[in-house]
């Protein structure tokens, strides 16, 4: 009880610049009854009393109606300016208080999104989704081991921060100048330096790690620093490697085994199968459980070997996925990847992905199926053809999900698009 009237007293400090503006309200509140007691009991002492002016220059019913609109006017100033005082820490430049009124309940009420991947294909995903809902729970792969991530991961023995990086920084409420801190990466400048190509975010999310003494706890700190809608979850907390068979294109019966997701892309042959070792990690339970209340659950876009997969190996997370009563889509990359999905079909793609999980786990593919910018791909890179097995357990839909500006990525607004529209009909 004293906690309570302690911090009841702090709204007495000066500088918190609300007292005047209660006071103002108050006022106002005082002045309408006043108005409303005139007006309905015709009682002509106000005016004379308080304000010392003869009852008899005007009519009292004058007299009412100016009180009446002298405390509605103090009233809502005092409010508007007293909400603003309270709120104006929350708001972006030039937005206005009922914008960012409207903004926050439209996206609390929202549906609950569940999305499965990493790298760059995840964080354009929740770039778009977060214009509807902040209801969003991003589960990202830990078998990251390329650039600053494995570095740091190999060094100090953290689960790997890049992606996880780059999905707080595409759920933060306004990217700004934090976020743009938090991408900061350091430049490379050939002499071996200790912060050669690191990410400070990647810094920050290894540091935090170490202060709070968990990875887990780490996310949740570095995401309200900077104000992200929804979270962000690892599929496992155990520390995973990604292996790979490959198969030489020249022999169907040479297999080759390599181990870590940057070795598997950089060496030569087909990929036939990833797996993880170990292979029988139990899944993040807040993962598992935000999956099983979603409302949407959505794997890739991605990297379908080294991003999507990762998550789905996970047994617990493709048993939660099966479970949902949730619409559960697969989202096709808009074109293929080199070393990965070379000359793949959208049906390539669930076929791999069905060949590791099961058949079945994703009812719904998305598709993209403007294809105008395809001359501007990268050599040796081509939009998945749009080909349905006739034995699909899986309906393919398709809209149009390219960014015209980079050809080989989906465009986070109409990809949020099209599946907030599947999700509406569905329901």
């Amino acid at each position: 009880m004293s906690n309570r009237l302690s911090s009841w007293w702090k709204w007495l400090r000066p500088g918190i610049g609300v007292k005047r503006w209660a006071l103002v309200l108050l006022f106002g509140m005082v002045l309408l009854g006043m108005g409303l007691d005139l007006l309905l009991h015709r009682v002509a002492l106000y005016p004379r009393v308080l304000f010392g002016l003869p009852t008899r220059a005007l009519p009292g019913w004058v007299w009412s109606l100016l009180l009446i609109g002298a405390g509605i006017g103090m009233g809502a100033l005092g409010l508007v300016r007293m909400n603003r005082a309270l709120l104006s820490p929350f708001l972006r430049d030039s937005e206005c208080l009922p914008e960012a009124l409207y903004r926050h309940r439209k996206s609390s009420q929202g549906p609950k999104v569940v999305a499965i991947g990493g790298g760059h294909g995840l964080a354009t995903l929740l770039r778009g989704l977060k214009a509807y809902t902040s209801n969003i729970t991003a589960i990202v792969t830990v078998a990251d081991d390329g650039g600053s991530s494995g570095r740091l991961r190999r060094a100090l023995g953290v689960l790997p921060p890049g992606d996880f990086r780059n999905c707080i920084a595409a759920l933060a409420d306004d990217e700004a100048l934090m976020v743009q801190l938090f991408q900061y990466r350091f430049p490379t400048t050939g002499k071996d330096a200790g912060l050669d190509g690191h990410s400070f975010g990647n810094l920050f999310i290894t540091a935090m790690a170490e202060v709070t003494g968990s990875f887990e706890r780490a996310l949740l700190e570095s995401s309200r620093v900077l104000a992200i809608r929804g979270e962000v979850l690892p599929s496992t907390l155990h520390n995973v490697t990604l292996m790979g068979d490959l198969r030489e294109e020249a022999s169907a019966e040479s297999v080759r085994r390599v181990a870590g997701e940057s070795t598997l892309t950089q060496t030569q042959g087909v990929i036939e199968r990833v797996y993880l070792e170990p292979d029988d990690v139990p899944a993040y339970p807040p993962a598992v459980r935000a999956i099983l209340e979603a409302d949407l659950v959505v794997a890739g876009p991605g990297s379908l070997y080294t991003s999507v997969l990762p998550n789905l190996l996970v047994r617990e997370i493709a048993q939660a996925v099966a479970a949902t009563r949730a619409v559960r889509v697969y989202v096709c990359n808009v074109a293929t990847q080199r070393g990965e999905t070379d000359g793949y079909s959208v049906g390539d793609h669930v076929a791999a992905l069905e060949r590791h999980v099961g058949r079945g786990l994703f009812p719904i593919v998305l598709a993209n199926d403007n294809f105008a910018y395809a001359d501007r791909l990268p050599e040796g890179v081509e939009p998945p053809r749009l080909e349905v097995p006739p034995d699909a357990t899986w309906t393919l839909v398709t809209a149009d999900l390219v960014d015209p500006q980079r050809p080989w990525r989906h465009d986070s607004e109409k990809l949020a698009r099209a599946l907030i529209r599947l999700l509406e009909k569905r329901r």
